[in-house]
C-alpha cells in the first residue's frame, strides 16, 4: 500500500494528498502517517510547500469527516432506538435508554471528544459518526474537526520535511504509536463491554419451568 500511496502523490501532488486523506478518513486502515510524512518530504524535491500539503490534507480530512457525520445523521437516535428494541437488541440486553444516555453524554462532552479524538488512530475518523447521531451543530463540528486535524497534519508534515530521506522512519514510529494506541483502546473496550454485560445479566430473573397441571380424575381412573 505504501508504494501505491507514494506513486499517487508523485503523480497528482496536492490533489493526491487531498483525495488520499479524504479516503483515509472514511476508510481508516489507510495509513495517514505515510501520506503526510512523505508529503512533507516531497516539499524538498517538488514545488509543493509544507503549508500547501497541510491545507490540502486538512481539507481532505474535513471532507471525509463530513461524509461520516452525514452517515451518523442518517442513522439518527430514532433508528438506533428501533435497533436496540429489536430481537437482537433484547438478546444483547440493549435498551432504548442506552441510546438516550449516550446522546446525553455526547451533548455534554462531545466538543472535547471530537477535538481530542483527532489525535487517536481509527477513532479520529469514527468519532464523526456519533457526532452526527447526536446532531452536533455543524459549525462547531467543522471548527473542532478543522483545528484538530490541522494540528495533527502540521506535526506529521513538518516531521516529514525536516527528516528528509528518513521520512519513512517517522512513519514507522507513528505506526507503532497507532498500534499501541489501538491495543489500549481494545483492552478498554473489552473491559467496558464486560462490565456492561455483567451488570445487564446480573440478577436477571430466571424463568421457572411451567408445571403442567395434573388431572386428578384421570389419575384415579388409571389407578395411579
Amino acid at each position: 500500500m505504501q508504494e501505491a500511496i507514494i506513486a499517487i502523490l508523485n503523480s497528482y501532488g496536492y490533489l493526491g494528498v487531498f483525495l488520499l486523506i479524504m479516503i483515509e478518513n472514511v476508510f481508516p486502515p489507510i495509513p495517514s502517517e505515510v501520506i503526510l510524512t512523505f508529503g512533507g518530504f516531497m516539499t524538498h524535491s517538488t514545488r509543493m510547500t509544507m503549508w500547501g500539503v497541510v491545507i490540502c490534507a486538512t481539507l481532505g480530512s474535513v471532507a471525509g469527516a463530513v461524509v461520516l457525520y452525514l452517515l451518523g445523521r442518517f442513522l439518527s437516535v430514532e433508528r438506533l432506538e428501533r435497533l436496540f428494541d429489536s430481537k437482537l437488541g433484547k438478546i444483547l440486553r440493549l435498551k432504548k435508554e442506552d441510546v438516550k444516555s449516550a446522546e446525553k453524554w455526547f451533548v455534554k462532552r462531545g466538543n472535547k471528544a471530537v477535538f481530542f479524538c483527532r489525535f487517536i488512530p481509527i477513532v479520529r475518523s469514527l468519532i464523526s459518526i456519533p457526532a452526527g447521531v447526536a446532531k452536533m451543530r455543524v459549525p462547531m463540528f467543522l471548527l473542532l474537526t478543522t483545528v484538530g486535524t490541522f494540528i495533527w497534519n502540521v506535526v506529521l508534515v513538518y516531521l516529514g520535511r525536516v527528516t528528509g530521506d528518513a521520512w519513512d522512519r517517522i512513519a514507522h514510529y507513528i505506526d507503532i504509536y497507532s498500534e499501541i494506541t489501538l491495543i489500549i483502546l481494545a483492552v478498554i473496550f473489552v473491559i467496558l463491554a464486560a462490565i456492561f454485560v455483567s451488570k445487564r445479566f446480573k440478577n436477571q430473573p430466571i424463568e421457572s419451568v411451567k408445571k403442567i397441571p395434573l388431572d386428578k380424575d384421570k389419575l384415579d381412573k388409571n389407578g395411579k
